[in-house]
């Protein structure tokens, strides 16, 4: 009875909660920049909170426990390295703002690379919020069902209905909200998942701790690619760019900063779980069966509610930056809350199309657009950090290399053309993608410094 009617149960009492807390915002302000009532900017427990709940999404936290799963401690810790965005996040974001005077991403980029800096950049955006609703209603589905089957498939029409609902009424006003609530509830959820796997009888923290014994193991490589990619990582995700563009600058710093050691923290919790059932499970099983044997009602319950929660709160976080992307900095329509939702309903409908029909591997998704944004990494270097101007066709170059090294990856990780293992004889998929990465930096960094035009004059605060 409560594996059949818990996690619907309470999943209702969530979403009728978000209902409850989401105002019916009519004012642009509040619909795309999420001011209270006179202006008000959020305070520091709220961009806290909706900065953590917004990037532990339902796809991290199963990415994070399947990583955990097939390669141990550190296939955790690669994935938890990730969260490291939150300090490079906020040195772009002080950057822009404070240090060069600008509102948005797409302001500075305006100002040094001309319209083909903002185009090159919108894409990349479109296509990472598109895949956030993929990958989040696709691990509502699993939870419910298998592939295909009618409870996996009313289980996402359902959230994506109500959840699009919602965050129709409020935009980043009402996603803001409801972050607080559903960050306090996963919390709570998580430290009794803890507690109830933890002072279970099959718990072993010394073997968990101790099983990545291989330094050249896939989870050690993949740590050496977050370490890569986290540079350039947070700039490509608006839900993150977007909280740093509301608070003054030293709540924004104190947010930025308490968010990465709290969504570390958490991703740490559910990889060392998944490390956990790796430890445990048979021969040739998955981590979802493994889970459903080792785990009793209650504790699997936790388990799929965490999920569903993170599910929800970055459905509606990723729905207002995209109206926020469409209308306000791609400037598709007039800046009215109308067009808002509308932009919501477009970005809705596009990830339950790609759902229907992409691909159902959930880091591939990271892994792609993370190697995408890393045409990013010496924008952020040298024309944010260090004030360099910067020729167009460099800027150019690095997008065309890093686009590439996505398309290699996604074509190599799929098994559809594994050139670059075969002229290199590198035998796994992460191995591969730490040796694109590479070359795409170097790319990168090198046209930049071709092209590079000297100092730029920096307008501080």
């Amino acid at each position: 009875m409560l594996t059949t009617w818990g996690l619907p149960a309470a999943l209702a009492l969530v979403v009728i909660a978000s209902f409850a807390l989401s105002p019916r915002v009519r004012h642009v302000e509040g619909f795309f920049r999420g001011t209270g009532a006179g202006g008000a900017a959020p305070g520091l427990l709220t961009l806290v909170l909706s900065q953590v709940t917004t990037w532990i999404f339902a796809r991290s936290l199963m990415n994070a426990a399947i990583l955990g799963f097939y390669y141990g401690m550190a296939g955790a810790l690669a994935y938890a390295g990730y969260y490291l965005s939150f300090l490079t996040g906020a040195a772009i974001i002080d950057g822009i703002r404070f240090r060069h005077g600008h509102a948005s991403i797409q302001g500075f980029l305006a100002s040094r690379f001309g319209r083909p800096g903002t185009a090159c950049y919108n894409v990349l955006v479109a296509v990472r919020l598109v895949s956030e609703v993929f990958a989040n209603l696709l691990v509502v589905g699993i939870i419910f069902g298998a592939a295909g089957s009618l409870a996996n498939t009313a289980a996402i029409a359902v959230i994506a209905v109500l959840t699009l609902a919602y965050s129709m009424l409020g935009g980043l006003r009402a996603s803001l909200r409801t972050d607080v609530l559903q960050m306090t509830l996963l919390l709570g959820a998580l430290a009794a998942l803890l507690v109830q796997i933890g002072l279970g009888p099959g718990y072993d923290l010394g073997a968990v701790l101790t099983s990545s014994p291989d330094a050249s193991g896939p989870g050690w490589v993949l740590l050496a690619v977050a370490a890569l990619q986290i540079w350039s990582y947070p700039m490509h995700d608006p839900v993150m760019m977007d909280r740093g563009l509301l608070a003054d600058r030293r709540t924004t710093r104190r947010s930025f900063l308490h968010a990465a050691w709290l969504s570390a923290l958490c991703i740490l919790a559910f990889g060392l779980i998944g490390t956990q059932a790796g430890l445990a499970s048979a021969a040739g099983e998955a981590l979802i069966d493994t889970l459903g044997r080792l785990l009793d009602p209650v504790t699997l319950l936790l388990f799929n509610l965490i999920l569903v929660i993170s599910a929800v709160s970055t459905l509606d976080s990723t729905l207002s930056s995209a109206s926020k992307l469409a209308v306000m900095d791609m400037r598709l329509a007039a800046p009215s809350v109308k067009n808002g939702r509308i932009a919501m309903a477009g970005f809705m409908a596009a990830g339950l199309l790609l759902l229907f029909t992409g691909s159902e591997d959930l880091f591939s998704a990271v892994a792609v657009s993370g190697t995408a944004a890393m045409y990013l990494a010496p924008v952020i270097v040298l024309t944010i950090w260090l004030d360099r101007a910067v020729a167009l066709w460099s800027y150019l170059a690095a997008f065309a290399a890093s686009m590439a090294g996505a398309v290699l990856y996604f074509l190599e990780a799929g098994g559809h053309a594994p050139w670059i293992a075969a002229a290199t004889g590198l035998e796994h998929k992460y191995s591969v993608l730490l040796a694109i990465c590479l070359v795409v930096l170097v790319l990168g960094f090198g046209a930049f410094a071709l092209g590079d035009r000297g100092r730029v004059r920096t307008v501080s605060s």
